[in-house]
């Protein structure tokens, strides 16, 4: 179940980056779990990683590694997270790297590892190790969309996400791709996304463009509240396009570079949103009139993250009541419900602290009905504005989330 057509734009190759696909076997016989993605030398690479204390072992071997290495290779399994894990998952961890690393005649740190699935149970480095070989004679560059599927774990179907534009007289393309589907609420990206270019960026402005990006796509993104244990998002740079240099906010090709940058990284949040699990509605909640964004962001995820409103969401139950506590117990501070208004979907439902008097009940239902849904929240506090994407809370929420492992 997914909203939307779940259409994919054309997925332009990115020049200097390769990506190989096999079926490891981790989970389940047949199916695509294992992706190997091929920097070229001396791309730029930045990232950032959840803030789960829990954090998995790949996540923690990816960071040191990032900090010692250019790194040439991704290696990306589903299936098994490898957190909760110990010592003995950074070991699994490492020994997928040393092997990968001996097949490819690179440093073993110049691979970061990344792992999806399951929490608690050891990595199957066997069968990982086995499948690298049928990944790598797999690497191309117009292998997108099929590690997007690779990637998967209850994603219902792939999300990606392409552009193209002219930098400094050079076309110049940024594709990635993204899984998720539950236990999302990022705090610092997503379940796992990754997006090249083929622009020459220093590293230094990648990682300022990355944490850009995040903040305004998959860290507005919840569906059940849940920060993963593996959350990684990663951005390369190849350079292939030969521009001037990108180095520093301040250069004059940075904003266009970014603007092309953020809408992937948008898109393919929004894409998680579409295919959250159970999800019958992509629900928008625009925040605005506020002191700050912080106060701002308090609101919308109390909205988009009460089971009580995501249930009336789903049952198309136009429960506005539901809307207005979840305000108020926000924790804004002197907060005046006097001069808050709420939309759904350009109905007026609620201001000066109760019931609009022009709202009814049918009109309230029709707008609840809709697939996609805007609620609309002014504070009436101030300038700041923000927006978050969520879901609705459905039976097979229920369902995959309790026979995940069986």
């Amino acid at each position: 179940m997914a909203v939307g057509s779940g259409q994919l734009p054309e997925l332009h190759p990115v020049a200097g980056f390769k990506l190989g696909i096999a079926s490891a076997g981790i989970k389940k016989i047949g199916r695509l779990d294992l992706v190997v993605m091929e920097l070229a030398a001396n791309s730029s690479v930045a990232a950032v990683f959840t803030k789960n204390a829990f954090c998995a072992a790949p996540v923690q071997l990816a960071k040191k590694y990032l900090t010692q290495q250019s790194p040439r290779y991704l290696l990306i399994n589903t299936g098994n997270a490898n957190a909760g894990t110990g010592e003995a998952g950074l070991a699994n961890a490492r020994r997928t790297c040393v092997q990968l690393a001996q097949l490819t005649n690179v440093a073993a740190e110049m691979i970061l590892p990344f792992s999806t699935g399951v929490i608690g149970e050891p990595l199957p480095t066997e069968k990982i190790t086995a499948a690298l070989p049928n990944a790598l004679m797999d690497l191309h560059e117009d292998n997108w969309l099929k590690a997007a599927q690779g990637i998967m774990t209850t994603d219902t179907r792939p999300k990606a996400s392409s552009v193209q534009i002219e930098l400094d007289g050079q076309r110049v393309t940024i594709t990635g791709i993204s899984k998720g589907a539950g236990m999302i609420k990022p705090n610092m990206a997503t379940m796992l996304g990754y997006v090249a270019t083929d622009a020459a960026v220093t590293t230094d402005t990648l990682q300022l463009m990355i944490e850009r990006a995040v903040n305004r796509s998959f860290n507005r993104i919840t569906i059940d509240g849940d920060t993963s244990t593996n959350d990684s998002c990663v951005l390369v740079a190849t350079g292939a396009a030969k521009n001037t240099l990108i180095d520093g906010v301040q250069h004059p090709l940075f904003e266009k570079l970014y603007a092309a940058v953020e809408q992937v990284f948008v898109e393919l949040a929004q894409a998680i949103i579409r295919d959250g699990e159970g999800a019958t509605k992509f629900v928008t909640v625009d925040v605005s009139g506020g002191a700050t964004e912080h106060e701002c962001l308090q609101v919308a995820y109390a909205v988009a993250e009460s089971p009580l409103v995501k249930t009336a969401l789903f049952a198309s139950d136009p429960n506005w009541g539901r809307i207005l506590a979840a305000i108020g117990r926000a924790g804004v501070e002197q907060l005046d419900v006097n001069l808050i208004s709420v939309h759904i979907n350009n109905v007026l439902i609620a201001e000066r602290g109760g019931r609009a008097s022009s709202y009814t009940e049918q009109q309230g239902g029709a707008a609840m009905v809709a697939e996609e849904i805007v609620i609309a929240i002014e504070l009436g506090r101030g300038i700041a504005q923000t927006t978050v994407w969520t879901t609705d809370f459905s039976h097979d929420y229920v369902t995959i989330n309790a026979e995940y492992r069986t």
